[in-house]
């Protein structure tokens, strides 16, 4: 493996049965970055993760994490990184600080050093005065945090996060990103999958796309963005039914990709911007629907996926229900 590269896959392919999960993917992630995989849900991000980290076996191909080949040094590799799954793997009936212990216990740090580095990381991630409290009592968000807390108390060099923030509310969801952003200043190499298009804008050096199982592109997500800036968006915020309006839209320009972009906005990719107006005020007026705002935006990571996938956004805000 070249220097500075600790995770690199290999035509990594996933088969359960007949279902192709991983589809000969190739990557390379850099120490000391957050490496994203976005995707909606059944892309391949949590099956690539359990290959990574042992618990799943690929059908073919390989990788290499931190050196060690997954088919035959996995246990090595293991003692080197952190794994948080989407569903807590701490104890409701522990306390907080007892949880860690735990776990500090089970990854065989020597007795005398648990307990300070059980409580530096209380204190890192603001629970320090919940340390006592059951697991089963902290909020939605504490658990989270508490969570990735156990997966770092071995001092990890490389910690993979399954969709960390799912189903956290706003204020949470926020505090958590910033706690993982400031992993990357302690030189932790993060491997995060999400199907929040937002999240990987904020937090990822790099992002690889992933469509049923296939990687589709990867880059910054600054170059990724870069791609559609060539092609102008115009986006409409209206009161009516936005299918209607969509529907409406994509027979009047059917060269054109219209998309929905929530309950209330369209957005239009490409065009000549005078043939959009007509066609969208003319629609809105015999269909009664209320044009509110019209904005020439500048090309989000949503756009990006839009046009790289193919695919609306509305299938990255589903939240997940079911197996990926």
């Amino acid at each position: 493996m070249n220097r500075g590269i600790v995770i690199q896959a290999s035509d990594l392919t996933k088969f359960y049965g007949e279902i192709l999960a991983v589809d000969h993917i190739n990557f390379e992630v850099k120490k000391g970055v957050i490496f994203g995989f976005l995707g909606p849900n059944g892309a391949g991000k949590t099956t690539t993760i359990r290959i990574l980290t042992g618990l799943s076996k690929p059908t073919t191909g390989t990788a290499r994490v931190l050196d060690h080949d997954i088919n035959t040094e996995i246990a090595e590799a293991k003692k080197h990184i952190g794994v948080v799954p989407e569903l807590s793997n701490l104890y409701d009936e522990l306390s907080a600080i007892d949880n860690l212990l735990f776990m500090a216990r089970l990854y065989g740090i020597p007795r005398n050093q648990r307990r300070t580095r059980a409580e530096e990381l209380l204190k890192t991630f603001g629970l320090y005065n919940r340390k006592d409290s059951l697991f089963s009592t902290l909020s939605r968000g504490m658990k989270r945090a508490l969570t990735i807390a156990a997966a770092l108390i071995h001092e990890p060099k490389i910690l993979f996060l399954d969709e960390p923030t799912v189903g956290l509310d706003v204020v949470a969801a926020r505090s958590l990103r910033a706690l993982i952003s400031n992993l990357r200043e302690q030189g932790i190499t993060v491997f995060l999958s999400t199907h929040y298009l937002e999240e990987a804008d904020i937090l990822c050096d790099r992002i690889a796309i992933l469509v049923k199982g296939r990687i589709v592109a990867i880059d910054t997500p600054k170059m990724l963005k870069a791609e559609t800036e060539e092609e102008p968006v115009i986006e409409f915020s209206i009161k009516g039914e936005v299918s209607k309006f969509v529907q409406g839209l994509s027979e009047k320009l059917p060269a054109l990709k219209i998309m929905a972009a929530g309950h209330n906005r369209v957005r239009i990719y490409s065009g000549i911007s005078t043939e959009i107006y007509n066609a969208a005020f003319t629609l809105a007026k015999a269909e009664g629907i209320e044009v509110e705002s019209v904005n020439s935006i500048k090309p989000s990571l949503e756009d990006a996926f839009v046009k790289i996938t193919g695919l609306s956004p509305t299938v990255m805000v589903t939240e997940k229900g079911g197996g990926r």
